[in-house]
């Protein structure tokens, strides 16, 4: 079983994209096989075997997810913020007006899939290892 301070301590030692291939591994080595981002008010749960979960409480004011997705729009935006042009913050804001809801990191599968409210996948990410 993990706690949520044995998670922060992993993502405390990221620092650019060149360092998340090391905290998935420490993620792994902790029990944690994916996580869900939830982009309304930030929180972020964390699963393990057996149904174990944790989650973070939220990091911001509530934000409205757009209530239509636009993929193509998202596309550009996450391009932008891997290649570094903007924050995490500012990131969120563009993923709810694109109407993404959350994402959810599978550890096992190495994915990221990106949903709308209504949980339907709109993009799905290889995580680079």
């Amino acid at each position: 079983m993990f706690t949520i301070d044995q998670i922060k301590a992993a993502h405390a030692k990221v620092k650019s994209g060149a360092d998340f291939p090391n905290y998935i591994q420490e993620l792994i080595q902790l029990g944690v096989s994916g996580y869900d981002t939830i982009v309304t008010d930030g929180r972020v749960a964390y699963v393990g075997t057996d149904n174990f979960s944790v989650s973070t409480e939220k990091k911001y004011d509530a934000i409205p997810i757009s209530a239509s997705a636009n993929k193509e729009r998202f596309i550009e935006f996450l391009v932008m913020h891997q290649d570094g042009q903007t924050d995490y913050p500012t990131f969120c804001q563009h993923a709810a007006i694109c109407g993404i809801a959350k994402w959810r990191v599978d550890i096992i599968e190495m994915t990221c899939t990106y949903y709308d409210s209504a949980e339907n996948p709109i993009l799905i990410e290889k995580i680079p290892e």
